[in-house]
């Protein structure tokens, strides 16, 4: 099966062929740089962007494998949770192809996708706990396969990704912050009392990060020379102020120590030995560091994306698409995107037309 994935759900706009699980190529087009200057993703200019670019990046897939569009066997798009606009031109786009070239259509869940990634680099074991950490979303999932998934926990305000984000926004570092924090915080030993690990004292698996936002924000009024003066004489190669890398590594912690202790009750209860880590924080040096202690201690078998799948792309939806596809479940052209926020409806349809 040779299949084409489709992610336009933020602002990366990428294009992945797939045969048989293996990657044959990929093309991305971030906008990184264009939303800087904002400090966030602006909705509008990214349709625009995912707009002027998903053609000529189709063109460069096909030159770069080698491959016709006619060969195709399955169009695989990100169909939610996301940006409405960003969706709606990559499934305008998928469905044209579907028609076009009369091919099967299936809508992929961004967030199963993304726990799904790790799966092109080595072997998913089941039942499993799956820990989605992004600038989304922070959930928790029992996996029972690859298409039963049942929502344990999920953020109730902030997902940890948003509390980086404005963490750095507070600190007037460059977007994106979170990369910033991290790095950052290499440079100081974190101080275990600096900060709360919020939403602990119940038993829920329902995170809240507003919390640890407040407590930071609280901290730079009362330490103001925090901020930085300039984000735009800031590079990733920077040597933070002691200061600011101490409290970077305070957030960092803080935030890592809470993810672990809610993922070790989603374990305890759930009864799994298999824990899957996936999702753009997943990059994150601590929380790698701090979960990957955790399933040492416990004795759980962990699964870790690469660096390079723990970001919006799109092999991840063409794996998740090809999975889907082998049992059975399509879309046809009457498939809905499903901005952030809404339940994604489990529609899929038997007949590929």
């Amino acid at each position: 099966m040779l299949s084409l994935g489709i992610e336009t759900s933020c602002d990366e706009t990428a294009l992945a062929l797939l045969e048989e699980g293996r990657v044959l190529g990929e093309v991305i087009f971030s906008q990184v740089d264009k939303h800087s200057i904002f400090g966030g993703v602006v909705p509008e200019m990214a349709s625009r962007e995912h707009l002027r670019k998903l053609q000529p990046l189709w063109q460069r897939l096909l030159q770069q494998t080698g491959r016709r569009a006619e060969e195709l066997d399955l169009i695989a798009v990100a169909r939610g949770p996301g940006l409405l606009g960003c969706l709606l031109v990559g499934l305008g786009f998928a469905k044209g192809l579907s028609l076009g070239l009369k091919i099967p259509l299936v809508g992929v869940n961004h967030l199963q996708a993304h726990l799904l990634a790790p799966g092109l680099e080595q072997e998913l074991k089941f039942p499993a706990v799956g820990l989605l950490v992004s600038g989304g979303h922070t959930n928790l999932y029992k996996i029972d396969s690859s298409i039963h998934f049942r929502l344990l926990g999920r953020t109730l305000d902030d997902a940890v990704g948003e509390a980086f984000d404005k963490t750095a926004r507070a600190l007037n570092l460059p977007y994106p912050g979170g990369v910033y924090i991290d790095r950052f915080a290499g440079f100081a030993e974190p101080d275990q009392d600096m900060f709360p690990r919020p939403y602990l004292d119940t038993p829920s698996l329902d995170f809240s990060f507003s919390g640890l936002k407040t407590a930071l924000i609280n901290h730079i009024r009362k330490h103001p020379r925090l901020v930085q003066e300039n984000p735009l004489e800031i590079t990733p190669e920077s040597i933070p102020d002691p200061e600011l890398a101490g409290v970077c590594a305070s957030f960092n912690l803080a935030a890592a120590e809470t993810l672990q202790a809610k993922l070790e009750r989603a374990v305890i209860s759930s009864g799994v030995q298999n824990v899957i880590m996936a999702g753009g924080v997943a990059a994150n040096s601590m929380i790698r560091e701090k979960i990957q202690g955790l399933c040492r201690r416990m004795g759980l078998n962990l699964v870790l994306p690469s660096l390079k799948l723990c970001t919006d792309n799109a092999s991840m939806i063409a794996c998740c698409g090809e999975i889907l596809a082998r049992h059975g479940m399509y879309h046809n052209l009457e498939l809905e995107a499903v901005p952030r926020g809404r339940k994604i409806p489990w529609d899929y349809v038997r007949d590929k037309s």
